[in-house]
Order: structure tokens, then C-alpha cells, then sequence
């Protein structure tokens, strides 16, 4: 690698070797699914706004900032994980452990709950 790289992150690109280009585009797909499912997120955060739904103000309210937090959590979670991934494949080591789907998966079945006692009720 060059000083004169133009590519950022440098503690991303300027660390090791350059990986097989598959597996790089390979973690930038993982990372445009992980946008993918935040724009999900959010277009559901959104619509049940629009909708009013459930009736239950403070309950909607509720679901709503699980749903809009999660999008933010999982927008800098995904961001971080392409990072620490490229940088595994460049120094050769073992990639890091899988938290962020976790942490939606979570997430989610808080929603899921909140959204079947208001639709019951």
C-alpha cells in the first residue's frame, strides 16, 4: 500500500494485504443487506405512524422508538462490523463474532410483543 491511497478508512486499507476482491465485495453486499433491512425498519416505523396503528397512543409511541433506535443501532453496528471484516481479511485472521443480528433479533420480538398486547387489548 501507498501513502498516497486514496481509499478510506486508513486503519481499514492501510492494514495488512490486499484480500481476494470476492470476499470484499462479499462483506460490502452483507453490508448494503444490513441497509436494506434498516430502511425496512424504518418504512415500518413510519407506517405504523401513518396508520395510527395500534390505537394505543403511548404503546404506538413505544414501538415506534424501538423500531427508529434499532434502525440507528443497526446502521452503526453494520458499519462497524464491514470494518472490523475487512480488516480481518486483510491481516488473515479469524473474522469477528456476529452480535448486531442478535441485537435485531431482540429488537424485533419487543416489537412483536408490544404489537400483539395492544392488537389483543
Amino acid at each position: 500500500m501507498t501513502d498516497h491511497d486514496p481509499r478510506h478508512p486508513h486503519w481499514v486499507y492501510d492494514h495488512g494485504s490486499e484480500p481476494d476482491p470476492r470476499f470484499t465485495l462479499a462483506n460490502e453486499r452483507t453490508f448494503l443487506a444490513w441497509a436494506r433491512t434498516v430502511l425496512g425498519l424504518l418504512a415500518g416505523a413510519v407506517a405504523l405512524h401513518s396508520f395510527q396503528v395500534p390505537s394505543t397512543h403511548g404503546v404506538r409511541i413505544g414501538i415506534i422508538a424501538v423500531l427508529v433506535v434499532t434502525s440507528i443501532v443497526c446502521t452503526l453496528f453494520a458499519m462497524i462490523r464491514w470494518a472490523r471484516v475487512e480488516r480481518a481479511m486483510r491481516a488473515r485472521e479469524p473474522l469477528p463474532t456476529f452480535t448486531t443480528g442478535f441485537i435485531l433479533a431482540g429488537a424485533l420480538m419487543v416489537v412483536a410483543v408490544l404489537l400483539g398486547f395492544s392488537l389483543v387489548s
